[in-house]
């Protein structure tokens, strides 16, 4: 079942997308303070690291025998089906960017960008992310779990009765050959770490479809809706528990076009 909803902004949403979109300045910044303590350094010999080994996923499309066995088909990504979920995609303007799948009171957010070939991306994206935070009031934890590092973060939100309150989220990433996978998980997961372990499981099993096509670093990768997808009106249902607050570049709470799977 798919339902259309509008996009709109919040703060949490341009402080992760500013994360992803930006440019290179901060490298450019970088480099200037570097050479403050070095008499040279030449452009050629600074060398990005390479992503990390992924023994247990995320996985890239060339790295598993049959990668849509068990998942829905997203185009550019391959989402593992887990029984009673809720899938929902995000549609910026004729695009689909980004997808969210929902559990019960919790939820992951899944979103895929094109990296360099040799270098990963995720702890620039970390340190800005964290960076875009704390400047607009928040709290960040930098931790390293399951899936490596990550960030817990306390964001500020404004609440549907207009005051100010704050949203748990935590932003999980993987480097992979010539793409880059950021999780946000929100609702009990973020909370209570005990919750979290299904959705660790979707981030982990879930498949990047890069293709070929050249793309420059950080570009969105461009998701579709499956071929059995029925779309439906606007307005059917209301929110989670948690709101309508947003973070990253998905609500997963809010009903947008969605995918109702039970497996």
């Amino acid at each position: 079942m798919f339902r259309r909803r509008q996009k709109s902004e919040d703060a949490v949403e341009q402080l992760a997308d500013d994360a992803i979109s930006a440019d290179e300045t901060a490298d450019d910044v970088e480099g200037s303070a570097e050479s403050e303590n070095e008499t040279e350094l030449d452009p050629a010999d600074k060398v990005g690291l390479p992503p990390a080994p992924r023994p247990d996923g995320p996985w890239d499309h060339s790295e598993l025998e049959n990668p849509e066995e068990g998942r829905v088909d997203l185009g550019g990504l391959l989402v593992p089906g887990v029984e009673g979920m809720e899938l929902r995609v995000e549609v910026a303007g004729d695009a689909i960017v980004a997808a969210t799948l929902v559990l019960g009171n919790s939820a992951i957010q899944l979103q895929a960008f094109a990296a360099p070939k040799s270098e990963g991306i995720w702890g620039e994206v970390r340190e800005e992310i964290a960076n875009g935070i704390t400047s607009q009031g928040g709290l960040i934890e930098e931790e390293e779990g399951e899936l490596g590092w990550h960030l817990r973060a306390q964001v500020p939100v404004q609440l549907p009765d207009g005051t100010q309150g704050v949203q748990l989220v935590r932003f999980v990433g993987c480097d992979g050959p010539r793409w880059f996978l950021r999780g946000v998980i929100s609702g009990q997961a973020a909370v209570q770490p005990e919750m979290a372990g299904i959705l660790e499981q979707v981030f982990r099993q879930t498949v990047v479809v890069r293709g070929d096509s050249p793309m420059a670093p950080r570009d969105p990768i461009v998701l579709k809706l499956p071929e059995d997808a029925q779309m439906v009106a606007d307005g059917g249902g209301a929110a989670a528990a948690s709101g309508e607050n947003r973070y990253g570049a998905l609500d997963p709470f809010a009903r947008g076009p969605e995918i109702t799977e039970v497996r």
